[in-house]
């Protein structure tokens, strides 16, 4: 192989502590995640022991308080650490994304009283999250859901179905999304859900067309008995604490998007460095050095436009335009680049010897999962030119 493998990405970090922290996940990447992430994505096996490995290591709960077992580090570092793990295995990723939405309700609208009982052990005691919006009827009209919750004495009783769930039946907590009230946004509520109360089971987990080692399942509640300690924020707020968290959330997915798609740049250069045709590189012809160049520019692109919504997230600013912004665009770019880099490896970038393959199959899902990219469209929209009038 060349010589002129590409370099780690030369990131503009806040601190020496962030840039400590960057160089640990990069040796955690590159020892426990990369080398395993294509075989056991090919068999579908959940790398459970990786989010233990994390969470000892104090990154599962980064974007959080320290007072309960957070990093308190800013969201643009948040988000680069999220950029690396997704670069080795999307599947870690992205768990660790979902992770950090699953505790975003309890940790901004939690009682002090809830926060001390279940952060802790949430963010930094090998626990791991899951988040219930989606159901079968209801995707992208979220608002719509059926799932109900109904008071009995000091305790909730929940029933319903929840659909395309990462992490489903394996998570040990779920932030549920569940109705209380009268039909739409201002009748739904939000708790927190053991992962093994009574009542409550997992379906067989789909079959996907990438991140196969990802559980992704239905969750069926049949009769789920839920204290009130446990209901997260006021009833009927639960819909508004799903927005701020997909905000957060959508900006996550961007960091992984941008991940993907440098790991398939790094292995589209590499290649076209080291693979020689007509006596030279394939890197020195025209066609493919400009395809790079683009690849190259998307990924820059990209990133700086997460970023950018982070450090607005981190000054307290308004950023629910930039976060749809970003995960649009980030997702867009990671589809096209990933695309790019199988055209540059020829036949090989249609096998499974190479990851090109299976970073263009997992770029795909990153412009389905929270909010398609058409909702993103919509909502930038909205922000642009007010509510539509029809």
């Amino acid at each position: 192989m060349t010589d002129r493998a590409p370099q780690p990405v030369d990131r503009q970090l806040p601190t020496e502590e962030s840039r400590d922290l960057l160089a640990l996940v990069r040796e955690i990447a590159q020892r426990e995640i990369r080398p395993k992430a294509a075989e056991e994505e090919d068999s579908g096996r959940f790398p459970r022991e990786v989010f233990t490995l994390l969470s000892e290591a104090g990154l599962l709960g980064l974007p959080y308080p320290g007072e309960f077992g957070g990093g308190e580090q800013p969201y643009e570092v948040y988000l680069q650490v999220l950029e690396e793990l997704a670069a080795a295995r999307l599947t870690v990723g992205l768990g660790v994304s979902v992770h950090s939405l699953a505790c975003h309700g309890l940790a901004g609208y939690g009682t002090e009283e809830q926060q001390s009982a279940h952060l802790p052990a949430m963010l930094g005691g090998g626990l791991l999250g899951a988040y219930c919006l989606s159901e079968p009827a209801a995707g992208s009209d979220a608002a719509s859901l059926t799932t109900k919750a109904v008071r009995d004495g000091d305790d909730w009783i929940i029933t319903g179905t929840k659909a395309w769930i990462t992490h489903g039946g394996v998570a040990d907590f779920y932030t549920v999304l569940a109705r209380t009230g009268a039909e739409g946004p201002k009748g739904i509520t939000a708790f927190l859900v053991p992962g093994d109360v009574e009542g409550l089971t997992a379906a067989v987990p789909e079959k996907k067309m990438g991140m196969k080692g990802s559980p992704t399942a239905q969750l069926h509640f049949d009769g789920v008995r839920v204290p009130d300690a446990r209901r997260i924020g006021e009833e009927g707020q639960g819909f508004s604490i799903a927005l701020a968290a997909l905000d957060a959330g959508r900006l996550g997915i961007a960091a992984c998007a941008i991940g993907v798609a440098q790991a398939a740049l790094d292995e589209a250069l590499t290649y076209a460095l080291d693979r020689k045709q007509f006596g030279h590189p394939i890197a020195d012809f025209q066609g493919l050095r400009f395809m790079l160049a683009d690849m190259a520019t998307k990924i820059e692109a990209g990133r700086a436009l997460y970023l950018a919504a982070a450090r607005l997230r981190d000054a307290g600013k308004p950023f629910s335009r930039q976060a749809a912004m970003a995960k649009l665009f980030c997702t867009d770019a990671a589809m096209a680049v990933t695309t790019d880099a199988v055209q540059v490896l020829g036949g090989y970038g249609y096998t499974a010897d190479f990851p090109v393959e299976r970073l263009m199959r997992e770029a795909k899902v990153l412009q389905i999962v929270e909010g398609t990219n058409q909702i993103q469209r919509m909502v930038i929209a909205r922000h642009l030119a007010g509510p539509e009038t029809r």
